[in-house]
């Protein structure tokens, strides 16, 4: 997995009752691009991710849309 600072994780629930998370990749930590990642999510928080398979980065496109 790659990503660059400005791409978005989507971390998929596993469990029932739990939601998704969403943030914003704010400093990538690894080697070209891998992980780990700090992201800042939805609600403020800031953590490192390092993804798993129930994980999706969305990369910026050169329109600043995601």
């Amino acid at each position: 997995m790659h990503a660059m600072v400005g791409d978005h994780v989507h971390m998929y629930s596993r469990s029932v009752g739990m939601t998704d998370r969403r943030g914003e990749i704010v400093e990538v930590r690894g080697t070209d691009g891998e992980p780990p990642y700090l992201v800042r999510f939805e609600d403020g928080h800031a953590g490192l991710v390092y993804p798993g398979p129930d994980c999706l980065v969305e990369h910026r496109t050169g329109d600043g849309q995601h």
